[in-house]
């Protein structure tokens, strides 16, 4: 029987500060406590995230989540095998203040410390939620990132594609402003849709007609804008030509990430996974209309669909818990030295998407 082990989680990537509790072994673990404070109020007045404000939240209530998570646990610090830590990609300031919180942790209680890509975290809930096994289809959509992923081991990841602009919950974000709709955008315009006709007006369908798994959103952003002025009367836009415009851009979205997963879906297969298995994560994860393309696509294919509860599809200490044990386990354990990284790809071998610099690659 495989050993177990108590991990506690810090995550602080972007605008949520998580702490949990996971205990097990690789593939058969359990969330024992999540703790998640959102900072949507500190940021509504602004339309979208404020780093500088995001980090000094992060800073402010780290430890207070912390002690959260290991008393809901009925933990103490002397039952935790090993502190993990999301070490990037984010919000530097987050990110650091997360690291700085683990390092500190870890020094006074003598714990190893091990550093987790925050994009390894949501990558890898599917098997802390349900034990699937390696390989599998990870379709990573959320406000920052949208990747399609072969995971075939804990630091085994490859590329199929991923979005050349705009992640899916920034258009959403940005379709929300340009319609006056409040923030996170992504849940807004879902329910806008509800009462509009996906039909009546035609958006684009960005990178259909090129081969291959990339995506591309920003367009579609632009073509929902000039329809929306092309819509209003004295700067006034009615309420079903809002839920219009929400059900078309939502449909173009949800039409786009079905054929790309089409595509991934068959070069995975084409290594014949003895239990071929597409999951999706990340926010927009939550949205119904696209958990429901990407389910009938699945089954179409003869592939096994998973999607974590909404509370694990967000930011959470769960997942970054949960892909340190995967760590620890395997031996990787970082020391002091460890570093706040704003910028690190799961795919070290793929070209940046979005461009590099001197930091290398954004995504």
């Amino acid at each position: 029987m495989a050993q177990e082990f108590t991990i506690l989680g810090l995550e602080s990537s972007c605008d949520d500060t998580g702490a949990a509790v996971v205990r097990g072994a690789p593939g058969a673990a359990q969330v024992v406590s999540s703790v998640v404070e959102g900072q949507a109020a500190l940021h509504a007045d602004f339309g979208g995230v404020v780093p500088e404000i995001a980090a000094r939240a992060h800073a402010e209530r780290m430890d207070v989540v912390v002690a959260r998570a290991l008393d809901q646990a009925g933990v103490g610090l002397g039952d935790i095998d090993a502190v993990a830590v999301t070490a990037g990609p984010g919000l530097i300031g987050g990110v650091m203040s997360g690291v700085m919180c683990a390092k500190g942790i870890a020094a006074g209680a003598g714990l190893p410390l091990v550093g987790v890509n925050h994009l390894a975290g949501h990558a890898l809930t599917p098997r802390l939620t349900d034990g699937v096994a390696y390989p599998f289809l990870m379709l990573l959509v959320s406000g920052g990132h949208c990747q399609f992923l072969l995971v075939r081991g804990v630091e085994d990841f490859t590329r199929l594609g991923g979005t050349i602009d705009d992640a899916p919950g920034e258009a959403f974000d940005k379709t929300a402003r340009l319609l006056a709709l409040s923030q996170p955008g992504g849940p807004s315009v879902e329910r806008e849709a509800l009462n509009g006709d996906a039909k009546r007006l035609r958006f684009p369908r960005p990178l259909l007609d090129r081969p291959g798994c990339d995506l591309s959103f920003s367009g579609l952003k632009t073509a929902l804008l000039r329809a929306r002025d092309e819509l209003m009367v004295d700067g006034t836009l009615k309420v079903q030509d809002r839920s219009d415009l929400c059900a078309g851009f939502q449909q173009a979205v949800v039409d786009v990430l079905v054929e790309k997963t089409r595509r991934a879906l068959a070069i995975y297969l084409a290594e014949n996974p003895a239990a071929p298995t597409l999951a999706v994560a990340g926010g927009v994860a939550a949205n119904t209309a696209i958990r429901a393309g990407l389910e009938t696509v699945s089954a179409e294919m003869g592939v096994g669909f998973m999607a974590p509860p909404l509370r694990l599809c967000t930011d959470n200490g769960a997942m970054i818990a949960y892909a340190g044990l995967e760590r620890f386990a395997a031996g990787q354990v970082d020391g002091m030295t460890l570093a706040a990284r704003p910028r690190w790809p799961l795919d070290q071998g793929a070209a940046g998407m979005l461009g590099g610099g001197r930091k290398g690659p954004k995504a």
